[in-house]
């Protein structure tokens, strides 16, 4: 989860990949390991590339290691070549949001500003992978033995092989050979950004400390081309490169039904239970994980490894009645992992203390129906109600859920998640995420966030209660994100209401009470901060808003990347100013005959349909494609 998704993204500023004729794609049916060999820096191959790291950067002065840069790719039968091991593109205590703690490194994005480099993420304009479509986040389903079946992975899915050494098919590894050379950026170098699929362009300030790059020389030691290498190309998972589901204490394998026990784990990526394959109930149980460390952040988030209770295999777990606290990193408190795998919980109590560690987890297809649940976590990236690579299906009736630690969302949503007549409260977060083709519904609840930092205290980055946007790190399909709210209320301690950003989505409101932080309803826009995703500049959002019998106010603002559809209807009334500045994306608005616009300032949009006699002018003007209408 890489929000948002500071853990999960993979730094360019650290990792970065390179575009080279040898890098396989994730799926390829072929077994090699390609070494790309460094050439000499003589006068007889100046215009051949050379494979670099950076070791430092003095304005246009570039020095750097020279070296080769070896990429493993799967076989057919799902081994994976021998190779370096592939980084995980997570450091411990990212959060959900994207917002990273410090040392963290975002989840498959880039830094330098985002998915683009996000020394900060390296993101794709509106959710578009520069050079092709973005993984799709989904993560397989695996067999009975809690690894992913043999077999081709779609893009954005786990690979399917074992991969020595822990490296992922496709991923590559930067070896020096001791010589070093110095270079020089111009005005007229190109610069190439490659992501976890496909590229993009990039500029000078992509090009950081440890950066690997591929390097064309002319005869004065300058730069004509440089690319920015992504060393874990090929695969794009992230974690171990395998599933990878730890060790259990307690496993249950048979059908059967268990009233009152207690688990309890202390070991290294254990579970303290563990359902397998097997249809169980567990009622009035208690579940203690107290001690144990997670080897690999991403593998405890993608795959339920040092969970308090994971039900993997197509197991379907009925639980009621059951105490659950975890004090540990990745110490998710109930975990659902896989297709078929279903997890039925009702009249529960969960906490949980560390990072990493949300309420209830569900990734890599699984489902999740909870029922009056009181959770609360502690940590950061310990959403209440969390789901991660693969997604799956979650539904929530009743309950309570809280958060208290940056970049944890009462809901971090890469799945389809339902919610109905909850209390949801993040104390130091946004109060809802949804990553890319994902969906949260709400029905009657009552969401309040209060996100209190941004990652380093970067002044650039945005605070909000409600984000919507698409990290490129391979955790969540690039398509149109929904969000709809009906009934309830929405109440934003600090910041935006609504922020989106390098996606396309959807919002349909009706009937919900707001309550604004700030003067701003919704900011439709790039990133340029340290952290964000996208190519900066193209890095937008395309939004579709419906209000329906609702009453809002404040200001909608949309930059020239973005654009919005905004339509009112049944009796609808708004107060606010759209881009009052005068500059901005495309603005779209429909008004029907019952709903009203009062304007707070002056106001800018592209179209209109409607009647302006429904519009209260209140001493302010409204443009329409730069003419005067009222």
């Amino acid at each position: 989860m890489k929000i948002m998704k500071w853990k999960k993204l993979v730094t360019l500023g650290c990792v970065v990949v390179m575009t080279v004729s040898s890098v396989t794609a994730c799926g390829s049916n072929t077994t090699e390991n390609q070494t790309v060999e460094a050439t000499e820096q003589s006068e007889e191959n100046q215009s051949d590339s050379v494979i670099v790291q950076v070791t430092a950067v003095e304005g246009d002065q570039i020095t750097a290691d020279v070296g080769t840069l070896t990429t493993a790719s799967a076989d057919a039968s799902g081994n994976g070549a021998s190779g370096g091991e592939a980084p995980s593109g997570e450091a411990p205590g990212g959060d959900d949001s994207g917002n990273g703690a410090p040392g963290e490194a975002p989840s498959g994005e880039a830094p330098g500003g985002d998915n683009s480099g996000n020394g900060a993420p390296g993101e794709a304009p509106s959710g578009d992978a520069p050079g092709g479509e973005a993984p799709s986040g989904e993560a397989p389903g695996g067999d009975d033995s809690g690894n992913g079946a043999p077999g081709e992975a779609p893009s954005g899915e786990a690979p399917s092989g074992d991969a020595p050494g822990g490296q992922m098919p496709g991923g590559s590894s930067f070896e020096a050979s001791g010589e070093s050379i110095t270079f020089t950026l111009t005005d007229d170098t190109a610069i190439t950004l490659e992501y976890l699929q496909g590229s993009d362009e990039g500029n000078a300030d992509d090009i950081a400390v440890g950066s690997v790059l591929e390097v064309v020389l002319d005869e004065d030691n300058q730069a004509v081309s440089v690319t920015v290498r992504n060393l874990n190309a090929g695969g794009g998972f992230g974690g171990s490169g395998e599933v990878t589901n730890g060790t259990s204490a307690n496993t249950i394998t048979e059908d059967t039904e268990v009233d009152s026990e207690t688990y309890i784990s202390t070991g290294d990526d254990e579970n303290a239970l563990r359902v397998d394959g097997a249809t169980v109930i567990l009622k009035d149980i208690t579940i203690e994980k107290t001690a144990g460390s997670s080897s690999n952040t991403e593998d405890g988030d993608f795959y339920g490894q040092n969970a308090g209770l994971l039900v993997l295999n197509g197991a379907t777990a009925t639980i009621t009645g059951a105490t659950v606290n975890t004090s540990v990193t990745n110490g998710n408190g109930v975990f659902s992992y896989g297709e078929g795998t279903v997890v039925n919980i009702s009249d529960s109590t969960i906490r949980t203390t560390e990072n990493n560690s949300g309420g209830i987890q569900t990734t890599g297809g699984g489902t999740m129906n909870a029922a009056n649940l009181d959770v609360e976590t502690q940590g950061n990236s310990a959403a209440a109600i969390r789901s991660d690579r693969g997604g799956g299906t979650v539904n929530v009736d009743g309950g309570s859920y809280v958060t208290n630690g940056t970049g944890s969302p009462a809901i971090y949503c890469t799945a389809d998640i339902s919610v109905s007549d909850a209390t949801l409260t993040a104390n130091a977060s946004e109060g809802v995420v949804v990553e890319g083709k994902n969906s949260v519904a709400l029905t009657d609840c009552d969401v309040t966030g209060n996100m209190s930092n941004t990652y380093n205290g970067d002044a650039d980055e945005n605070i909000h209660c409600i984000m919507i946007y698409q990290s490129m790190s391979g955790d969540a399909d690039v398509g149109e994100a929904t969000f709809s709210a009906e009934g309830g209320s929405i109440t934003a301690k600090t910041g935006d209401m609504f922020y989106i950003t390098n996606t396309d989505c959807e919002i349909t409101l009706k009937d919900v009470a707001f309550t604004l932080a700030n003067d701003v309803f919704l900011r439709v826009e790039g990133n340029s901060s340290s952290r964000g995703w996208g190519t900066e500049g193209a890095n937008g959002g395309d939004v579709t808003l419906t209000a329906d019998s609702q009453e809002f106010t404040g200001n909608i603002l949309v930059d020239e990347i973005s654009s919005l559809a905004l339509t009112m209807k049944n009796g609808t009334s708004y107060e606010g100013a759209i881009n009052p500045d005068g500059d901005g994306g495309t603005v779209d608005v429909t008004l029907d005959d019952n709903s009203t616009w009062t304007l707070t300032g002056d106001s800018y949009i592209t179209s209109f349909d409607g009647d302006t006699s429904n519009i209260a002018a209140n001493g302010y003007h409204l443009y329409v494609n730069g003419e005067q209408v009222l």
